[in-house]
């Protein structure tokens, strides 16, 4: 990242930053002073139903008690027992309200000590009215005290009514004061972001350029060194195929060279030797025994130098076919292992490279199998379809775990490289004790290498 991309992170970052804080913190003292106001509203409201509350009881409970007193009905006294009951409960409400306000505390405290005269009042009528003394409740009902104890209460309301009104209208201030404060908070805020949006949108878009600069570098490097590695691929391949094509190149003048100077010394020393054992004396057992063991360890050599130069060039895959040189091999093979090898195999038509191909892969499939699997029975299968063929060696033997053994051991590197030099491909699958299996397709219209040289007949 270059040094103005650095720069412009180091300012629009902190921006953002800055502007969450401010929105957080205006919309938190917005909400707190709100909040307030609110709860302050709620107590004035409170307040005022309560005085209301306490007026109404206050003129019921009047009421009440003199419609007693002029009709002597007791039904007048359930409203005024009524509403003296719920006057006290009414102060007791005031006197928690106006607690935390010593102004309206203040107030308060007359007020009540009027309702208590009040009070005192009508249950003084009542109870000289009960008492019979007609003239005493008359004195004090038609007196102009109970006036003066009404006229002081509505004043005191009036009073607490005119101070929670105040207050009311100072809350309703605070919360305005408090939405204009979020609103020109969130305008402030918004310009904030959206500035360090637009930074943000620049810097987003310097380094995008810069990333698809990078990634046209990148994939510039990349088709180079694709390229280069298909070049390097091409050429280990040629030239693995011309390795493998001098080995079987030099794996048939071998075997000529066997077949002729080797045959020839031993076919001479075998004719010699038919000639010598018609001119000496065969009564002898020691001469007898002696001739006897020179020919049958001439014989071994004939048979041993023609397995060899069957291992080296297979005479019979060019004098006999694919299938007819797999049989043999198949049952050479079980013959020297003493392994059961069942063979299923179709005829099929290859070019002799892709013959020889098929006959390796068997070849080294089997010498595995006798080497490492310790198999007592083995399949090979070779089957025809439209377009390619099908080759797979299984077996029963001790298996392995494919992920722990590379597959360039044991002569599967070179299995897989004649399969895929043919345009085929090998795959190799085995468990421990559930045996091994080698599979191969090869197409039929693959392209053969150059073809190998002359077969030696043996």
């Amino acid at each position: 990242m270059r040094w103005s991309q650095l720069r412009r992170l180091a300012i629009s970052l902190p921006l953002a930053i800055l502007a969450a804080i401010l929105l957080v913190g205006i919309n938190e003292v917005g909400y707190k002073r709100s909040r307030d106001a609110l709860d302050n509203l709620s107590h004035i409201n409170n307040a005022r139903t309560t005085l209301s509350m306490l007026l109404q009881n206050m003129l019921d409970a009047e009421t009440g008690m003199r419609g007693y007193l002029l009709t002597n009905d007791e039904r007048y006294l359930e409203p005024y027992e009524k509403a003296v009951s719920s006057v006290n409960g009414n102060l007791d409400n005031l006197r928690n309200i106006f607690m935390s306000s010593r102004p309206d505390l203040d107030t308060f405290a007359p007020l009540s000590r009027q309702v208590a005269r009040k009070l005192s009042e009508m249950e003084l009528s009542l109870r000289l009215y009960r008492q019979g003394n007609e003239e005493a409740w008359r004195f004090v009902m038609f007196t102009d005290l109970g006036k003066e104890n009404m006229d002081a209460i509505r004043a005191y309301s009036r009073s607490l009514m005119e101070s929670t009104t105040e207050r009311s209208r100072i809350s309703q201030a605070n919360i305005e004061q408090s939405l204009l404060l979020s609103r020109i908070g969130i305008a402030t805020v918004t310009v904030i972001g959206l500035l360090a949006f637009y930074m943000y949108l620049r810097q987003a878009h310097s380094l995008q350029a810069s990333h698809e600069r990078e990634q046209e570098l990148q994939r510039d490097e990349r088709l180079r060194l694709e390229e280069l590695v298909r070049e390097r691929t091409a050429t280990l391949t040629e030239l693995a195929n011309h390795l493998q094509q001098v080995r079987e190149d030099e794996r048939g003048h071998l075997a000529r060279e066997l077949h002729d100077e080797l045959g020839a010394l031993l076919t001479a020393a075998k004719l010699d030797v038919a000639r010598l054992k018609s001119r000496i004396d065969m009564s002898t057992p020691e001469i007898s025994e002696r001739v006897q063991h020179l020919i049958e360890a001439l014989n071994s050599g004939i048979a041993l130098k023609r397995r060899i130069i069957e291992d080296l060039r297979p005479s019979s895959l060019a004098n006999l076919g694919l299938i007819t040189s797999l049989e043999i091999l198949t049952r050479e093979f079980g013959q020297r292992s003493n392994i059961e090898v069942e063979a299923n195999l179709e005829p099929v038509e290859l070019p002799e490279t892709t013959q020889l191909t098929v006959y390796r892969i068997v070849q080294e499939s089997l010498t595995n199998i006798g080497k490492y699997a310790k198999a007592k029975h083995a399949v090979v299968t070779v089957h025809n379809y439209p377009t390619y063929v099908a080759v797979q060696i299984q077996d029963d033997g001790e298996g392995f775990e494919t992920g722990t053994v590379r597959l360039n051991s044991h002569g599967l590197a070179g299995m897989r490289h004649r399969v895929e030099a043919a345009g085929g491909r090998l795959t190799v699958s085995s468990e421990v004790g559930k045996g091994t299996t080698i599979s191969a397709v090869i197409p039929l219209t693959a392209a053969p290498p150059p073809a190998p040289a002359a077969p030696i007949l043996g």
